[in-house]
Formats: C-alpha cells, sequence, structure tokens
C-alpha cells in the first residue's frame, strides 16, 4: 500500500486553509451585494415608490447600503424613468485588502419594474 508523503498532506491542509481565508474575506461582501440587490428589487416593484422623487429613492438605497457596511454614495446610484417603468442602478467597488494585495471587487445590483 502507497503512502501518501507528508508533505503533500500538509500542502493540502495549507491550500484548503487559505481557500477558506480567501472564502471568510470576500463572501461578506457578496451575501451583502445580495441583499442590497435584493432591496434595490423590491423599491422597483413597489407601486408607492413610482411616484417618489429620485432624491428620495436614491437616499433610501445610500442608506440601505451604509447598513450593510457598503461604500456607496449618492453618484453610484442611477435611476432611470420610462414609460415602461423605472430602473434602479447601482455601480461601486469594494477594496479587500489581503495580506501582500488588494483585490478590488466590482459589483453592479439593478432592477428594473414593467
Amino acid at each position: 500500500m502507497n503512502r501518501v508523503p507528508r508533505w503533500r498532506i500538509g500542502l493540502a491542509i495549507l491550500i484548503l486553509a487559505a481557500l477558506a481565508f480567501l472564502l471568510a474575506e470576500f463572501a461578506p461582501f457578496y451575501f451583502h451585494n445580495m441583499a442590497l440587490q435584493s432591496y434595490v428589487s423590491e423599491i422597483t416593484r413597489s407601486v408607492e415608490n413610482q411616484a417618489k422623487k429620485d432624491d428620495a429613492l436614491r437616499a433610501a438605497v445610500v442608506d440601505k447600503a451604509r447598513q450593510l457596511n457598503l461604500p456607496v454614495v449618492a453618484d453610484n446610484v442611477h435611476i432611470n424613468r420610462a414609460p415602461e417603468g423605472m430602473h434602479i442602478d447601482v455601480r461601486y467597488a469594494v477594496e479587500v485588502n489581503l495580506p501582500g494585495y488588494t483585490v478590488r471587487l466590482h459589483f453592479y445590483p439593478g432592477a428594473g419594474s414593467r
């Protein structure tokens, strides 16, 4: 029976630990982005929000992003109104500082009504 060398087992554990570390660093931003996407979808589906001014909707999206610890400012929220309905796009980036490297994650949640 062939045994696996200890160095291979150690390397496999090291790789799994690195993957777990990256997952722990990135996952919160993706989950918070999903929550913001859901919130934006709710806004565009709600009939009472169709009559609200763009500034009020923009402030609501920025406030929700702030609650989720996402770096969204008013300039990142784009609201387009058309006869077919309203469309809201949010574009922002999050910098994640890893040991020796910085990753910039770009997110584009958006939704539209019909």
